[in-house]
């Protein structure tokens, strides 16, 4: 038998799976890095972690699965976006990885709104301004550590620095030079004019190509490392945001997924960048070529549910451990004494700020509408509840702005488990709810699909094929209406907030620092 394997850079850890040329699960390994924080604000890891780990992952993958090397004819991979790793000619790494997750180029990225304007940047990029971004990273390194910019040959994405160890090549692909805040997504090219102000070198950027293309073969010493054959064929992958996509089995714009993690958010594809009037939504490119992902994502999805579990059911969390018992199976059972509604709490779902749709670092959580016949479980369900409905911000900003028109939507991540908040969604949405097989699995299962469509083992037909849906749920019409009611509620309640969460804001930075 052939088979390919994925792996998945994420945040904590680096996942290898096996899938076979059918798209079935064969087996999988999951291995940790660190991360690190040498000042507020500022996150970093350690490249050869990364490839250590790809390393021991895929020897232990091949061992559990009993599969050969020589069986494995293509591997791809699904990346963490937005940072930077700088190496030297011979790809000799300078410093640290900045991580997607650090906030340091601050002033860069407000020179970048002051000089070019907010709009002009989102016109160009299909993205706001933040820090988060790759482009502004870069101009701090610049601007902070010269000696490390002089010296730096390219800078490069995390998927792209493994793909370098694996095959001595150097480039990246469109989803993730899209996420950089430095590429003009519609005409796919690094932006001179971006460059310009931020005051980097064109020439210091890998090139971008397609997810799919074949990078080559692995050199036969790291075959011989890791396992796996000279003639293992390595396909450039994508960003983690998109092989989510396409691991959703999203490709049409009537289609369209809901990821359900730590954060949470709504994407589609469409032949064109989607540009909302407001900045609420953004746009990377999808892995198939002259596609795009328009996307709305929010800081706290299934953080908030976190939370909750993590301060209002600590001792559920304790006994789970020790009996072995998945903690949210617990919940799930809680929530089948609760109705819709919550009996009129509502939950706003800003624990970190917010993302879209409201892009504002200041907003906060909070419960309202709390009264003496309130049970924890009512407001267990109202957090549900809160996050749908800020999801159902975005999924309306592409439904009247964008006019897509989904069928559908396909859930995916861990909270895609929970079947009461499946019904949620599906009755706050008014929409068909669908869950694919492995529906914790789709980012991997993307960077699966794009092996396949890389070395053409399957086509495009026949890789829509590969997501089977296992679970549907239909909305309830009794409830979305009284839902529509609370969600009212919910818009009237955030905006009638501003004013307070600035002031809050304000006073927790002080005591912070008390």
């Amino acid at each position: 038998m052939s088979f390919v394997i994925a792996y998945d850079l994420g945040t904590t850890g680096n996942k290898a799976t096996l899938f076979s040329f059918d798209g079935k699960l064969i087996a999988s390994d999951f291995y940790p890095y660190e991360t690190f924080y040498p000042t507020s604000g500022w996150v970093e890891q350690d490249p050869e972690q990364w490839w250590n780990s790809v390393k021991i992952t895929t020897r232990r993958l091949l061992e559990k699965s009993s599969v050969s090397g020589g069986d494995i004819k293509a591997i791809s991979f699904s990346g963490q976006m937005m940072g930077i790793v700088p190496v030297d000619r011979n790809g000799q790494i300078l410093r640290r990885s900045i991580i997607w997750a650090d906030q340091r180029s601050v002033e860069e990225a407000k020179r970048l709104e002051e000089e070019l304007g907010s709009k002009r940047v989102y016109s160009i990029t299909g993205t706001r301004v933040t820090p988060t971004y790759a482009g502004p990273k870069i101009a701090w390194v610049k601007n902070n550590e010269p000696e490390i910019y002089k010296e730096t040959y390219k800078f490069l994405f995390a998927k792209d620095y493994i793909i370098f160890k694996l095959t001595g090549e150097i480039g990246t692909d469109y989803s993730d030079a899209s996420m950089s805040l430095i590429f003009d997504i519609k005409n796919k090219e690094w932006s001179d004019e971006i460059l310009q102000v931020l005051d980097i070198d064109k020439d210091k950027l890998p090139k971008p190509t397609s997810s799919l293309e074949v990078v080559g073969n692995i050199s036969p010493s790291v075959a011989e490392d890791i396992g796996l054959s000279k003639k293992t064929l390595v396909i450039r992958g994508a960003g983690d945001g998109a092989a989510a996509t396409i691991g959703a089995g999203v490709f049409d714009t009537n289609e369209a997924y809901l990821y359900l993690g730590t954060s949470s958010w709504i994407s589609t594809c469409s032949s064109e960048p989607f540009f909302d009037p407001k900045m609420r939504t953004f746009n990377f490119s999808h892995p198939l070529p002259d596609l795009y992902c328009p996307t709305g994502t929010m800081q706290t999805g299934g953080g908030s549910y976190q939370w909750i579990k993590d301060n209002f059911y600590k001792c559920e969390d304790e006994l789970s451990r020790f009996l072995n018992l998945d903690t949210y199976a617990i919940l799930d059972d809680f929530l089948d004494n609760t109705k819709p509604t919550a009996r009129g709490l509502i939950f706003l779902p800003y624990l970190l700020g917010e993302r879209s749709p409201h892009w504002n670092p200041y907003a906060k959580g909070a419960f309202v509408g709390l009264t003496m016949i309130h049970k924890r479980e009512d407001m267990l369900r109202a957090v549900l509840e809160g996050v749908t409905f800020n999801l159902k911000i975005i999924l309306e900003v592409f439904e009247n702005e964008g006019h897509f028109k989904f069928e559908k939507i396909r859930l995916i991540g861990g909270g895609a488990n929970g079947r009461n908040w499946r019904q949620i969604i599906a009755d706050i949405f008014n929409k068909t709810v669908v869950v694919p097989e492995y529906p914790t699995e789709s980012t991997s299962i993307g960077a699966a699909i794009i092996s396949l469509l890389g070395i053409k083992a399957v086509d495009i037909d026949q890789a829509k094929n590969l997501v089977k849906d296992v679970i549907t749920v239909y909305p309830r019409e009794k409830y979305h209406y009284e839902y529509e009611k609370m969600y009212d509620i919910f818009l009237k309640t955030y905006n009638s907030l501003l004013e307070i969460f600035n002031e809050l804001d304000g006073i927790q930075k002080n005591l912070i620092n008390i």
